[in-house]
């Protein structure tokens, strides 16, 4: 016997023997609450259809539960199994936004540490690093260096609030283009703007290769790391950015510098460019 059935058997011994509603539903197996169940006619199902469309179609992130929600709230009389049911004979599902595939980035070794395959001379190897800092307004400053590991010469130290992969492919083919060629390679890690497809196929398109180190090991980088500290202790430390402008003019200056007036140890404390001018490309 269907809920139907026992529902109105029910309700006509009630009203033919004036039993109680407890005693007729335990004659006939039926809950009180499907009792007092009204089934949704067809034409009110049909609306109700029509409805979780609109609803599913105005909120695509939520599944049925949230739909039953919210039909609660505009007053139809509907339970969640019914909603579920409604929601899948629709062919209604929770849109999953969909991630831009992430092309996938070389992965670095440990045999591209700096020690393990060391510059042999002048433009064999440049490295190239992020450091950042912060403008006085508390916003962030992003800073690219590009140096060349034989000679410890800085060939670029740019600033911005943001750099993509363009940006830095960008700077990377001014600087070669003042230097007469580009390196033989090009040592980093495997971030996602050194790694970007535009810089490989630049580097691939000049004959330079990429050395990238293994993920987590700065120290096989060790050269950008030592210029990074004294960029840090001898520049960023000392001065308060106003503005990104500021920031790039005053690191042009400190740039020049560091190439032309400041000893360094490692090279017999000659200059880089002093040490430069002996070397051959």
């Amino acid at each position: 016997m269907t809920a139907t059935r026992r529902r109105l058997l029910a309700k006509e011994i009630r009203e033919q023997f004036g039993v109680s509603e407890r005693r007729a539903c335990r004659a006939l197996d039926l809950a009180r609450s499907g009792l007092r169940y009204a089934p949704v006619l067809r034409d009110e199902q049909a609306a109700l259809a029509r409805r979780i469309e609109e609803l599913a179609g105005a909120h695509p992130r939520f599944g049925y539960r949230r739909i039953w929600v919210l039909l609660d709230r505009e007053g139809w009389t509907v339970n969640k199994k019914a909603v579920r049911r409604l929601y899948r004979e629709l062919g209604l599902k929770v849109a999953v936004p969909r991630a831009d595939p992430k092309p996938r980035r070389p992965h670095g070794q440990d045999e591209n540490a700096c020690h393990l395959r060391p510059s042999r001379g002048k433009d064999d190897v440049w490295t190239w690093d992020f450091i950042f800092d912060r403008t006085s307004d508390g916003r962030s400053l992003k800073w690219l260096s590009i140096v060349d590991e034989y000679t410890r010469e800085c060939l670029a130290l740019e600033a911005r609030r943001g750099m993509i992969a363009e940006d830095i492919r960008i700077i990377l083919a001014e600087v070669a283009a003042r230097r007469g060629g580009p390196p033989c390679r090009m040592r980093s890690d495997n971030g996602p703007e050194f790694a970007a497809e535009a810089v490989r196929a630049w580097l691939e398109g000049t004959g330079s290769g990429a050395l990238y180190v293994a993920p987590a090991s700065p120290w096989q980088n060790g050269y950008a790391e030592s210029f990074h500290s004294k960029v840090r202790d001898e520049f960023l430390n000392r001065e308060e950015f106003e503005s990104e402008p500021q920031a790039r003019a005053l690191g042009a200056p400190w740039k020049e510098e560091y190439n032309t007036e400041r000893p360094h140890s490692s090279l017999g404390y000659q200059t880089p460019a002093e040490f430069s001018a002996t070397c051959v490309r």
